[in-house]
């Protein structure tokens, strides 16, 4: 059977991008093959992963094996507690460092024999902005301005086809305050502060668009929502948090950073909703429910199984009730 070809939109979501394996393994089982993918930080590092050539089982595999508590990487100031973190944040304007995460991409990218975006160029590509079979956000705080990557590497003189995959990835999972940030010099000497795509798009559903009614190929969107029940799944839904404490402040501001464009994106967007397949971070463990969050880097087996399920059963329901020429007679008239 011919595959159905679409491209993918990854949300970004930490530890939880397990739960968007989940989907793509739905999907691929549903016969669907991406041709173009990209997504933001965790997204970012599942659409990657596509677009090397891994499937959903093989990336499953690699996610079951990784270490997330080295996602953590110390060193000699962060080994000294709260101080020590504090000392590494105002010298280094974040705690941790990200050559673990970095290193385990560039292997897996290896052993598909595609490491920089010229192995992932599209020979049969309909237009420039499918160029590259993959393509990441990040965010660049020197001047307060959204990256799409590989492309707008130019503007700082880098040869786009030269570079490497991973490095796209590390600027785009860069949380802020969490992960050290990634500089880029410009062509005339300046250093740019590169973070978290999420600041800025941490869905970036409009990227992959073609807005052409005659498209062949979809653009299918893949988030977390914020349900309060694995029983009922809606990513547009409120997720209320009552905000009492400083920390509750800073949370809130860096939860709206990454969540409030988007959200107003599909809500406003012709047909985004109905294009969008919702992964539950909420799984239920020995019939307890818990809800799995960005930066749990202790998360267990039976959690990521879990989480990929959630993610597995999405993709099946989103499936059996879409039609892209349905969709289009819809939204495209």
């Amino acid at each position: 059977m011919e595959p159905k070809h679409c491209c993918g939109v990854f949300e970004g979501g930490g530890v939880k991008g397990i739960g968007l394996v989940g989907a793509v393994k739905g999907i691929e089982e549903e016969g669907y093959k991406f041709d173009n993918v990209a997504g933001t930080s965790a997204g970012a590092i599942v659409a990657s992963l596509i677009a090397v050539g891994y499937t959903g089982d093989e990336i499953k595999e690699e996610m079951m094996k990784l270490d997330f508590q080295k996602l953590q990487e110390n060193d000699a100031l962060t080994r000294f507690g709260l101080v020590g973190k504090s000392l590494k944040f105002l010298l280094k304007h974040g705690i941790f460092k990200a050559d673990y995460l970095e290193n385990w991409l560039e292997n897996l990218y290896s052993r598909k024999g595609r490491t920089r975006f010229r192995d992932i160029i599209r020979e049969d590509a309909p237009h420039e902005r499918y160029k590259y079979r993959f393509q990441a956000i990040a965010s660049d705080l020197s001047e307060s301005s959204m990256l799409v990557l590989p492309r707008d590497l130019r503007q700082f003189g880098i040869d786009p086809d030269g570079f490497r995959i991973s490095k796209a990835v590390r600027m785009s999972m860069s949380i802020p305050i969490f992960y050290e940030p990634f500089v880029l010099t410009d062509t005339d000497g300046r250093k740019h502060v590169i973070v978290d795509g999420g600041l800025l798009s941490n869905y970036p559903l409009w990227l992959l668009d073609s807005k052409s009614s005659q498209s062949l190929c979809p653009t299918l969107g893949f988030c977390f929502c914020s349900s309060d029940s694995v029983t009922s799944v809606d990513p547009l839904s409120v997720d209320y948090k009552p905000v009492t404490s400083v920390v509750g402040f800073t949370k809130a501001m860096v939860r709206t950073a990454l969540d409030a464009r988007d959200k107003h994106y599909i809500s406003v967007a012709k047909g985004d909703y109905q294009r969008t397949i919702a992964i539950s971070p909420h799984i239920i463990i020995n019939g307890k429910e818990k809800t799995v969050s960005t930066v749990q880097f202790d998360i267990t087996t039976d959690e990521r199984i879990a989480l990929f399920q959630n993610g597995v059963k999405s993709a099946k329901k989103f499936c059996r009730a879409w039609s892209f020429d349905t969709w289009k007679k819809r939204h495209w008239r």
